[in-house]
């Protein structure tokens, strides 16, 4: 087989240099800013820091480097640890300012606190809610939306010769009420749709549907 023919192998040569150099790039352009941070950080807050290390070892040239990462680590910490303190602490106190200067607000203090009671029933209740149920309720005939909450209530199973589940059916728009009931399984249905799904539902008064496609129904993609 023919050698190739030098202006090849320069071509060769030169794409691998090239190749190699994008390879490496995006290392050395990470140890070139790495070295940059910790001499400019680790350089100027090393002195308050290390004051009271011996001079034996704080002025070894050796370990000039060590002491900058050190610095450098001590600082990113403060300032993570500054971070936290400023979300949770100052978040906090100004969150609550604002809250009070709404809450005196004619007309917004009562919208405020309507949505606010929805909002934490909504977070808080649906963690309790195992699954979304259709029940009979308040007469026969007629259907309401609730929670499962509990298949096996204790004392009151034991009293009552049926099994019977725990379902919360809350009112509408205002979820923050209403009615546990204690059914026969067998006047429980069960949804597919989604404890949120069913929230939302509930809230918007049935104006917000979730889509539903019967799991049997063949789609126009199933054979």
């Amino acid at each position: 087989m023919p050698d190739a023919p030098p202006v090849s192998r320069f071509v060769s040569l030169r794409n691998a240099f090239i190749s190699g150099a994008l390879l490496l790039a995006p290392l050395f352009v990470t140890i070139l800013a790495f070295s940059k941070i910790v001499d400019l950080i680790g350089g100027t807050f090393r002195p308050l820091f290390f004051f009271y290390v011996p001079e034996t070892l704080r002025d070894r040239p050796s370990l000039e480097i060590g002491w900058d990462i050190l610095a450098t680590l001590i600082v990113m910490v403060l300032v993570t640890a500054l971070g936290y303190l400023s979300r949770y602490v100052f978040g906090k106190f100004f969150l609550g300012l604002a809250e009070r200067v709404i809450l005196r607000v004619p007309g917004v203090s009562g919208i405020y606190s309507t949505v606010k009671q929805i909002v934490g029933t909504f977070g808080s209740q649906s963690r309790m809610f195992n699954q979304a149920v259709l029940v009979e309720f308040p007469r026969k005939g007629s259907w309401a939306v609730g929670f499962l909450t509990n298949k096996a209530p204790g004392e009151l199973q034991a009293r009552i010769p049926d099994e019977v589940w725990s379902v919360f059916v809350p009112t509408s728009p205002n979820p923050t009420s209403g009615f546990l009931l204690l059914l026969p399984r067998r006047e429980i249905v069960e949804l597919e749709m989604s404890v949120g799904e069913a929230m939302k539902l509930i809230i918007s008064g049935g104006a917000i549907a979730p889509p539903w496609r019967p799991a049997a129904a063949p789609g126009p993609d199933r054979r």
